[in-house]
């Protein structure tokens, strides 16, 4: 099994969000694939409706295929099944940093790594990248989401390893949080099974 473990500094609450197959039967030999984030700053009415600061999805309590609006930092994980029992998960600031997270096997065998991001980027975030809202930094854009060019989200002639190389920004998300994907083809350190 896997926990999800979400930090806030602040003592607000942190509403989780799902993508992928939550509360839904799979066949015994078909793995599971889905992303969780944290959603801070929500307000919800009784029928479910409202927002969050960051992280919403849809302006909806459930989330329901939709996902959460960058900035958002995620954990991603495949399960596996009878005929395919590895595990794969990491933490990604792809869509950018909003909460400290971290994802742990509980029981988990020797090797089992741990994908974390154990600092708050929203603290030593660059200009360029913050989102802030009344003067306070709630999110740190990934440089995907603040530049919108190819060469930052490894899209078009960019949409692979030996084109899309990490930014300075990237570095620096690295740098701070070594156990988490900076940018989208940054495997190497960051996968965990």
């Amino acid at each position: 099994g896997a926990q999800l473990i979400l930090v806030n500094n602040c003592g607000e609450s942190v509403w989780p969000g799902i993508l992928g197959g939550a509360g839904q039967q799979t066949p015994k030999d078909e793995k599971w694939s889905g992303r969780i984030w944290g959603r801070q700053g929500c307000s919800f009415d009784n029928d479910g409706h409202g927002n969050c600061l960051t992280g919403d999805c849809n302006e909806m309590l459930h989330c329901r295929g939709q996902g959460g609006v960058p900035p958002a930092t995620v954990v991603e994980m495949t399960l596996g099944s009878s005929s395919s029992p590895l595990h794969f998960y990491d933490l990604s600031l792809v869509d950018g940093f909003n909460l400290l997270d971290s994802m742990k096997p509980v029981g988990g065998g020797v090797g089992c790594g741990v994908a974390s991001c154990e600092v708050d980027l929203n603290v030593c975030c660059p200009s360029a990248l913050e989102v802030k809202i009344n003067g306070k930094v709630v999110g740190c854009k990934s440089a995907c989401l603040a530049m919108q060019s190819a060469k930052y989200c490894c899209t078009r002639s960019y949409s692979d390893p030996k084109t899309c190389k990490p930014t300075l920004f990237n570095h620096l998300f690295k740098a701070i949080c070594p156990k988490a994907y900076s940018y989208a083809y940054d495997d190497s350190s960051s996968l965990n099974r």
